[in-house]
């Protein structure tokens, strides 16, 4: 059989038949020769690079289910690298005196002086080169002011070789003489490639394919590919994006050999009528060397029930190298988020029949979902229904590889937005791996695919100043095609996956007319999935660049103006909830816009910390941000905005996301339970709902139910709670009791357990008992039982008898302002007295919004209160004092601190702020209580179980929960505010025997509590939580009350009002503390 060289489709071949074909502007560049000028050249992104294509599996054979790819070869390992600085070192791809080119690629090339790096990977996180952490500003700034197109001298390239082996698939490509490619699936930022001393090829665009046509120059047996692998390029001028600037070959390289006849391109648009419950296909499959076919086949296949529809075809159907195949399909199950149905698209090439040999060229298969996503009305619809983002914005990251994510890393991230109700991510920005994509497609989640474009630094400047005359590319000719190029390849790979609904044009690159020719390509590559992009709201006079009205950060009120004046278009927020430190506070002022039918959701910025392990001296690690590793300019701990931590532990900001997203919604009462189910698509009957009666936080008594609601119904069911009046008896007094309901899977899937909850809802009352009991009792004085001692120092109380249990001690100081001792058995419980506390370690929202500044007068005013007054009182109950403060602010306010202690030890602690001051408002107000280092353990009754917030507590569900103050400190970034739980009730701090000290509300008002190994003070000082000293204390913190955390930006957005402390409104702390 002849087999004659495969050919590469043109770059400037349209792929659709429809319109002006802007492929025809991606200029592919043919040359034999490297050139070092391409790297300032920015229409040369691409020299002999492939053109793009589907990222379709493909076999030379008819495979079993799950088979690898065989005719892949992986170059994936351990490579051998030199980093040049060519400021220091020059070093020319064309040849230079110092290292020739020619040297560095041949076969014979000596590395010994080499290292060792692992592809894929980084150069920065294999120590070749520091990283650097920039958001809006280019790394060079400041260094030098190179204007674009042109790059720094100041420039590294990193000479890559790799010496392999050519397998079996590809030495039998070899032999055939059939195509051998070599694919670079990402690297960063421009690549020159050698084998065997031949050049191949130059790439740009870090975030997509780079594939080349190596027929020629691969050989078989021994093999040596070299790489030149810039850090800067005028690529860089468009990758900008607010992430580590990392580089070298990240993503996965490989071979891979054609057979005879080979599916270059596979496109399938597989369509959804909801009215008829039927799918449609329209398949194109673009062949090289078409003619060695003679015949074939097209199917779609159930994995579990088989082949729903197949069509046969034959030579004469395949039209100048295209196979086009349009055709219903009948009644097929659809696709979406919530029920991720997949079929498999598989299309045979078959050579003439043979009774000897196999017929089958080659088998392409793809997975694809039937759906219809559409704009109708100026809503988004999927299948029919309006659709509601649930999202976040997403980088490729992991703590020690930087980008270079492994599947692993993928399958927990994916598993973690499920098991929290997300439902769409954006791929902030660029195009992610393809498994990426697989993984969405099979577990449900609806993607905004995003270019890889980020100019920022070109037209953003300090002060807010925008200044579209050096914005890139706007309307400059010379960046259109390398941009057109971009969102070319990315929609040519991605194509088929059901999950990208959305294709967004790039991120803060301004508008102008390169965005409307790539917004125009996209159409013409795919007339179905709507357009993105936000860069409009720059600049209107280009509105029509973006199908979607996209904004980032608007504050509720200015999205709800959107809405309610004849809104065009839907509304998405592609960036809100800035979750930077502790954040995502008044995230339920968003969520409530769902009411408006164009409001269609929005993406949280963003998934995961991005900072890296960094190993110290003493050979301890830590997490870093910007300049910890000397890296100047930097832009410090401002990528650490994650609602995941960077070591993917849960960020305490999950819990409120996670309620927050749910799509059913539960309200019960105390004779049963209102659902109203949001999914789409799915009734209720795949979740089991248990009710719960929780008496004081304890339950008492479940029960699970079953109960089936349509979607997006509500329905009312009655649930035989348990009376609760019962447990208000036996306990001789009021009980609070709490309804609760619980939605959870009922079958195990592929990212939860059987038994998983999803969400809650409770409802909490205060029962009384059926009769009422009083029975008077006060505790009053015995002689021999509780001794005053009424000091010149110290007023105290002693208890030594057996009427009251153990021995206790109340020391109450006349000079240092407050409750020196507190004792039982001889534990102390005091190092000193509770001090007031009128602030709070800043968050990172604090110090982007300037709270510091604006509320310096609450640092120091109680840190720094004197005492002003005293008073001490005995009584036949007991002792008190009461001790006035002067905060240290202008006002001189005077807040009040109560200390009553009974014949038991019991203290009853009030401590007041009046009100009626002209001021700031309060970060906080209460006590903060040193204790010794053993009374590390907290339970405490009130919402958890991870730390809210008077704006974040949607998520926490009220109950008993059991922590430790190690425990309680989230790992922020920076250490900052962390800890705190609102609502509660009563509390225990003990040391592992059990001993300590129980807190408990005095009067109807909840409080707040954390209990942590470090003061307001050290969290407020340390930059990274290895600089927190160690633990020598713990720290009790009692507040009346604390302010919101917010997070509607980090920059410059303050606490909603309604989540602030009026510092002209009154608060009070009111407790008993009793000793166990």
């Amino acid at each position: 059989m002849s087999i004659r060289k495969a050919t590469i489709m043109s770059t400037t071949e349209s792929t659709t038949q429809t319109g002006d074909d802007l492929q025809q502007r991606i200029v592919i560049n043919q040359a034999t020769e490297a050139s070092a000028a391409w790297l300032t050249d920015p229409q040369v992104f691409a020299v002999n690079r492939m053109t793009a294509h589907s990222d379709h599996r493909f076999f030379d054979h008819r495979p079993v289910p799950n088979e690898s790819e065989t005719l892949k070869q992986s170059l994936d390992g351990e490579w051998r690298v030199n980093v040049i600085d060519t400021a220091t070192t020059p070093f020319d791809v064309s040849g230079s005196p110092d290292f020739a080119a020619a040297d560095f690629g041949n076969t014979d090339s000596n590395d010994a002086a080499f290292g060792a790096i692992a592809v894929p990977g980084h150069l920065e996180t294999a120590g070749y080169l520091p990283p650097k952490y920039v958001n809006i500003q280019y790394p060079w700034d400041g260094h030098e002011h190179p204007t674009a197109p042109d790059i720094p001298e100041h420039n590294h390239v990193a000479l890559y070789r790799r010496e392999f082996t050519a397998g079996p698939e590809v030495s039998a490509a070899i032999r055939g003489r059939r195509t051998v490619t070599l694919t670079f699936q990402g690297a960063q930022t421009a690549i020159y490639v050698w084998l065997n001393g031949t050049f191949v090829g130059y790439a740009e665009d870090s975030f997509t394919p780079s594939e080349f046509d190596v027929s020629d120059a691969i050989q078989e047996g021994h093999n040596v590919l070299a790489v030149a692998c810039y850090e800067y390029a005028s690529a860089s001028w468009l990758e900008d994006q607010d992430f580590w600037r990392l580089h070298g070959l990240f993503r996965s390289v490989g071979l891979t050999a054609w057979p005879e006849a080979h599916v270059t391109d596979l496109r399938a648009v597989a369509d959804y009528d909801h009215t008829t419950k039927t799918g449609s296909i329209d398949v194109i499959a673009r062949i090289d060397n078409a003619t060695a076919v003679d015949a074939g086949i097209v199917e779609i296949v159930d994995d579990n029930t088989g082949i729903v529809w197949s069509r046969e075809f034959s030579a004469d159907d395949i039209v100048d190298g295209a196979l086009h195949i349009k055709d219903g399909v009948g009644e097929v199950a659809p696709w979406s988020a919530e029920d991720p149905k997949l079929y498999t698209l598989t299309v045979t090439l078959n050579g003439p029949l043979n009774n000897t040999v196999d017929d089958v060229i080659e088998v392409s298969r793809t997975r694809i979902g039937f759906r219809r996503f559409a704009i109708d009305g100026g809503i988004m619809k999927l299948n029919g229904k309006r659709i509601v983002f649930k999202g976040v914005d997403r980088h490729e990251f992991d703590a020690r590889r930087g980008r270079a994510v492994t599947e692993e890393d993928m399958l927990w991230d994916i598993r973690f937005l499920k098991r929290h109700n997300l439902n769409a991510v954006r791929t902030s920005h660029y195009p992610n791996q393809s498994r990426w994509y697989e993984l969405c497609d099979e577990y449900g989640i609806y993607l905004i695919d995003e270019t890889n474009i980020e100019t920022h630094g070109t037209w953003s400047a300090p002060g807010d100043q925008v200044t579209p005359e050096t914005n890139i590319p706007g309307n400059r000719p010379e960046w259109e095609g390398a941009c057109l190029d971009r969102v070319n390849s990315m929609t040519c790979r991605d194509f088929n996956h059901p999950s990208v609904v959305i294709w967004s044009l790039g991120n803060e690159s301004y508008a102008g007319e390169v965005f409307q020719a790539m917004h125009d390509l996209v159409h013409e590559l795919d007339g179905v999935r709507p357009v993105h992009y936000e860069g409009v709201y720059w600049n209107r006079g280009f509105d029509a660049a973006s199908d979607i009205e996209s904004r980032m950060y608007a504050k509720p009120a200015e999205i709800e103006e959107y809405l309610t004046n004849d809104p065009k278009k839907p509304y998405i927020s592609c960036e809100y909830m800035h979750a930077m430190g502790n954040s995502v506070g008044g995230m339920q002022l968003y969520t409530a816009l769902e009411r408006y039918p164009h409001y269609q959701g929005g993406f949280i910025w963003d998934y995961i910390d991005q900072a890296l392990w960094q190993r110290l001296g003493d050979g301890t690690e830590r997490l870093t941000y910007g300049g910890d590793w000397d890296d100047r300019p930097h832009d410090y701990e401002f990528s650490g905005d994650g609602i995941v931590f960077a070591d993917r532990t849960v960020s305490p900001k999950a819990q409120e996301v996670k309620q927050l997203y749910a799509n059913v919604k539960i309200g019960p009462d105390d004779s049963g339970v209102t659902l109203t189910n949001g999914n789409l698509f799915i009734d209720t009957s795949g979740y089991v709902f248990t009710a719960r009666l929780l008496v004081d936080g304890v339950e008492q008594w479940s029960a699970d139910y079953d109960f089936t609601v349509l979607p997006g119904e509500t329905c009312r069911f009655d649930i035989a709670f348990p009376d609760a009046s019962d447990y208000a008896d036996a306990a001789g007094g009021s009980v609070e009791v709490t309804y609760e309901v619980d939605q959870r899977l009922r079958h195990a899937t592929a990212w939860a357990k059987a038994g998983y909850e999803l969400t809650f809802g409770q409802h909490t009352v205060t029962v009384e008992p059926a009769a009422a009991t009083d029975d008077g009792a006060t505790d009053e004085l015995r002689s021999g039982d509780v001794e005053i001692v009424d000091g010149r120092w110290n007023l105290g109380i002693h208890g030594s008898g057996t009427m009251y249990g153990n021995d206790f001690e109340v020391l109450l100081s006349r000079t240092q302002g407050g409750m020196v001792s507190l004792r039982r058995d001889g534990r102390e419980m005091v190092i000193r007295r509770p001090d007031i506390v009128t602030f709070r370690p800043l968050t990172d929202n604090d110090r982007g919004n300037g709270s510091g500044f604006d509320r310096a007068q609450w640092f120091g005013a109680g840190r720094y209160a004197r005492v002003a007054d005293t008073r001490f009182e005995t009584s036949e109950h007991g002792i008190a004092a009461e001790y006035a403060y002067e905060l240290a602010e202008p006002n001189r306010t005077r807040v009040t601190v109560r200390y009553e202690v009974d014949a038991t030890g019991r203290v009853h602690l009030t401590a007041s702020y009046p009100g009626g001051v002209d001021a700031p408002t309060l970060p906080a107000f209460g006590l903060e209580w040193m204790l010794p280092a053993q009374y590390a353990n907290l339970r405490f009754y009130g919402l958890g179980p991870d730390e809210t917030y008077l704006d974040r507590k949607a998520g926490g569900k009220l109950g008993v929960y059991e922590t430790t103050a190690a425990g309680s400190m989230a790992p922020y970034l920076v250490p900052q505010e962390t800890g705190n739980h609102e609502d509660v009730r009563w509390l225990e701090v003990t040391d592992e025997h059990g001993h300590g000290m129980r807190v408990s509300r005095a009067s109807a008002d909840t409080f707040c509590v954390s209990l942590l190994p470090y003061s307001t003070l050290m969290l407020e000082e340390a930059r990274h939580q290895d600089e927190l000293p160690a633990p020598r204390h713990t720290f009790l913190r009692l507040l009346a009350a604390q302010m919101g955390v917010g997070g509607d930006d980090s920059w410059g957005a303050p606490v909603h009002q309604q989540f602030q402390l009026d510092a002209a409104k009154p608060l009070t702390l009111d407790v008993t503390i009793e000793l166990l």
